[in-house]
């Protein structure tokens, strides 16, 4: 059961704001799913063996080959800001 409580501190680490009327809605909508997912506990799966992946293929990876490297001033010439041999970004994160 998800309370007002569970849903303010969510909202509070997502930086978001909810009028009352939404934070209803939102626990009823939580709630109902929670009470629909519960179906799958009553699932029986003692004889079920565990499964690590869907299927049998074997991810081929291609093998990391060292060559030469872009040089720095010819890669940032084309960036609007730069900064100490990087690139310049927007804060994005507080």
């Amino acid at each position: 059961m998800v309370t007002k409580e569970q849903v303010d501190h969510i909202a509070h680490l997502c930086k978001l704001k909810f009028a009352e009327e939404e934070k209803e809605r939102i626990i009823h909508e939580f709630n109902v799913t929670l009470k629909e997912l519960e179906a799958f506990n009553q699932i029986d799966l003692e004889n079920v063996a565990p499964t690590l992946g869907v299927n049998k293929h074997v991810q081929r990876l291609r093998e990391d080959i060292v060559g030469p490297s872009l040089d720095r001033d010819e890669v940032l010439e084309n960036t609007v800001e730069k900064q100490y041999g990087y690139f310049k970004l927007l804060k994005i994160v507080e």
